[in-house]
């Protein structure tokens, strides 16, 4: 899918770089013209014929050469003749230089709109039309907003845009490359020589452009580029293509207008009337390349469009609101699982095409499901086709490793200070919002992002202006992408990664914080996951852990995450990480769900939690499905769906995630018997949910618990029920309040507590 279709406006001025019409050298490179511009110097023809020289149209193209008179100059190597074709008029160009240099003279009041016909070695004949013969599309207001944070002009202006110029289709290309000394668009449309097809500088913005008439959609390119001190880089991948080959293929393709109807308007009409704060958010993470395989066709992956049959089907019925994609921007090296990029605006081809990607978005929102996306704008890979060193310097990146090199995950780090680098990341982030239509981000290692001795010792880095750690020009980019993306994309969510205690990640730019709208609460996760992981008979000196993460839950608007980081690189799986034998450690993994599910804070599982897988997660296999046979498996699956269904559709439990005043404790001291409560209450009077968790191995009857109202507590959701694998101990479907106090509150509950186990009671009538 393209981000734009359209008449592009033709111009004969690209600024100060490059004159359109006339015969006069690029600086540096050698003198194009000689006396009165009406000859050609041999030196301008050898550098262009060795992809030297700086300036092609200064060459190439029609040039007026006296009063009514014009020559026509082309670059053809695999021609043995050629003829310059306007109207009716047919003139023979004569060969100047043996690899393929042609000029042909015409008589024009005004400067001519030719093709040229080729004849080939093997005596064919092909028309086509001239780039060199069309004037810039481009002007100096978008060449401007490309400094400009939040505008959309990266991807509207630059890559490869179809349209049309003086009547005639073509693609227009534009690369920002300011330090090149010569960049050339070369592809399987001209055998990959960087000779055919050398682009126009606009140096008031270091824009390289060239229109292409009579390209195919699905042709591969690149651009060929020679550095400021004359080396021939590797060719480059398009930072702004909008499709990419099958890695480990590095190409960018050229994509079409798209063909793809949305259906999906009642969504996107609707999505800008919610508040996300007071809204159920629980979110699938998912990678697609190891989610489910198809081990009959040589573990190949899914489609897109098979997943948009099986995975959204499954995410619906398990009562999901959100699936969370790891990062499908096209990236070279399947073991990255995404989060080493190269093609940010490409969704990757590995399981089908940009229209097939938006069909599955489409597919999603028509079965009530939003789609996130883990995006990094925070580093990027080395990989020779890639960003980095772009146009022979250090264009995207620091060129001090102290500041442009990611230590940990060896990768260049983005200079934010450089506005077109800014520019471009936020003009990404709004692409897959409003081209894709996805429904939020979640913003990858944002906390590498905000320090700038973020894992470097003392001497590895470089303080900012005022001494201090800060990174000032990424807490600046983060503000205004979200500021950029809130305006433009009503209703979508940004989610931050912050692993620190950095204050008001979520809170709005104007009151001083970063502009998320959420961010992941990794300390709850951390703490929780440590209580879970003990034995209950030591859980007593750790309860703490369970208890800690209600201190700051509301500072935040958080993410509760158990994330993919949660069950690689030796952490086992979440069943693995629990402690007894195997029956405690399925009750532990349900009384853990159930304790994350009536917790405040928005939910996020990753693939495979959600029915007890027992290996770590591998990317190269798809989860393991056949557990399902195992009622225990199954159990915990039900569990999850049922959790889903309750949170969705009771208020108390989700419509205040991110105020106070939607808590209350009820048993928190109880670290004797491991035994935690809390009320939740929903933003209307009489909308109460009881939290109950029994984290020891015993069952309990006849404990009290206090409650903030009368009447009847229905027992919506346990742990422990038979249909989980549980032992079945309850409260017989719920219990009447009844008017003794306790915990502060003038009525209770006389509780039986299963063991290993969490309940949900949600008040009624």
């Amino acid at each position: 899918m393209t981000a734009i279709d359209e008449t592009f406006a033709p111009r004969t001025d690209p600024g100060t770089g490059s004159p359109r019409l006339a015969d006069v050298p690029a600086p540096g490179s050698p003198s194009a013209s000689a006396a009165g511009g009406h000859s050609l110097h041999p030196d301008a023809v050898a550098a262009v014929m060795s992809a030297d020289h700086g300036d092609a149209f200064a060459v190439l193209g029609p040039h007026q050469v006296g009063p009514g008179a014009w020559e026509v100059r082309a670059i053809l190597p695999e021609a043995q003749g050629a003829t310059l074709v306007v109207g009716e008029q047919r003139i023979a160009f004569d060969k100047r230089h043996p690899d393929g240099f042609f000029v042909a003279r015409i008589a024009s009041e005004g400067r001519p709109l030719y093709e040229i016909e080729v004849t080939f070695w093997d005596g064919t004949r092909r028309r086509r039309y001239d780039p060199y013969g069309f004037g810039s599309s481009l002007n100096q207001q978008d060449i401007d907003n490309l400094r400009e944070i939040g505008t959309n002009v990266v991807y509207t202006v630059l890559g490869a845009q179809i349209g049309r110029l003086d009547g005639i289709d073509g693609y227009r290309f534009a690369v920002w490359a300011p330090n090149a000394r010569r960049v050339s668009v070369v592809g399987d449309f001209n055998e990959w020589d960087g000779r055919r097809h050398p682009m126009r500088l606009w140096q008031n913005g270091g824009i390289w452009e060239l229109f292409v008439p009579g390209l195919k959609v699905g042709q591969n390119y690149k651009f060929e580029i020679r550095g400021p001190d004359g080396t021939l880089l590797p060719l480059k991948a398009d930072p702004v293509a909008f499709a990419a080959q099958h890695p480990p293929a590095t190409a960018s393709v050229l994509q079409g207008t798209s063909e793809f109807a949305w259906r999906d308007s009642g969504w996107m009409a609707t999505r800008g009337k919610r508040d996300p704060r007071h809204t159920a958010i629980s979110i699938y993470e998912a990678h697609l390349g190891s989610w489910a395989r198809v081990p009959d066709e040589g573990n190949r992956y899914l489609t897109y469009k098979e997943l948009g049959e099986r995975l959204i089907p499954y995410v619906t019925e398990m009562g999901f609101t959100h699936i969370e994609l790891l990062p499908i921007t096209e990236f070279p090296f399947d073991g990255s699982w995404g989060y080493q990029p190269v093609s940010l605006f490409a969704p990757t081809s590995r399981f089908g095409t940009p229209d097939d990607f938006a069909a599955f978005v489409d597919a999603a929102h028509e079965a009530g499901i939003g789609i996130l996306l883990d995006w990094v704008p925070g580093h990027f890979p080395l990989d020779a086709h890639g960003l980095g060193q772009f146009d022979g310097t250090h264009l995207y990146e620091h060129a001090d490793p102290r500041q442009g090199f990611h230590q940990d995950w060896g990768t260049y780090i983005y200079n934010f200070g450089r506005a077109e680098v800014s520019t471009f990341l936020a003009a990404n982030a709004r692409f897959w919002l409003e081209h894709y239509h996805l429904d939020g981000l979640r913003v990858d290692a944002v906390a590498s992002m905000l320090y700038l001795d973020y894992s470097r010792r003392a001497g590895e880095w470089i303080p900012n202006q005022y001494g201090g750690n800060e990174n000032l020009d990424a807490i600046n980019f983060l503000r205004k992408t979200n500021e950029a993306t809130y305006s433009h994309a009503p209703g979508t969510i940004t989610v931050a990664e912050e692993s620190t205690s950095w204050p008001g990640v979520s809170h709005p730019t104007y009151a001083g914080g970063l502009g998320f709208g959420f961010k992941w609460n990794m300390g709850w996760m951390h703490d929780t996951l440590q209580f879970i992981a003990t034995d209950p008979i030591h859980r007593r000196y750790h309860h703490h852990d369970l208890t800690f993460g209600l201190l700051y839950a509301f500072s935040e608007n958080f993410v509760l995450p158990l994330s993919h980081d949660e069950v690689v690189h030796g952490k086992g799986s979440l069943l693995g990480k629990m402690p007894g034998d195997r029956w405690q450690k399925f009750a532990n993994l349900r009384a853990y769900f159930g304790f994350m599910w009536g917790h405040p804070g928005k939910k996020l599982l990753f693939m495979g939690g959600e029915f007890g897988q027992e290996r770590e997660w591998n990317h190269n296999q798809s989860l393991d499905w056949h557990l399902l046979e195992d009622p225990l498996h199954r159990g915990v699956k039900d569990a999850v769906r049922d959790l889903n269904r309750l949170y969705t559709g009771t208020p108390a439990l989700h419509s205040r995630d991110t105020e106070a005043a939607g808590f209350q404790w009820l048993v928190a001291d109880d670290q004797d018997n491991s035994v935690i409560a809390w009320a939740r209450q929903g933003r209307e009077q009489g909308e109460v949910a009881i939290v109950v968790s029994n984290f020891t191995p015993v069952p309990r009857e006849g404990y009290r618990v206090g409650v903030p109202e009368a009447g009847f507590y229905r027992e919506a959701f346990n742990s422990d029920a038979g249909i989980y694998g549980g032992s079945n101990v309850g409260n017989m479907g719920g219990l009447h309040a009844e008017g003794t106090q306790s915990h502060g509150q003038g009525h209770s509950l006389c509780l039986t507590l299963p063991p290993l186990a969490t309940m949900i009671f949600v008040r009624e009538g």
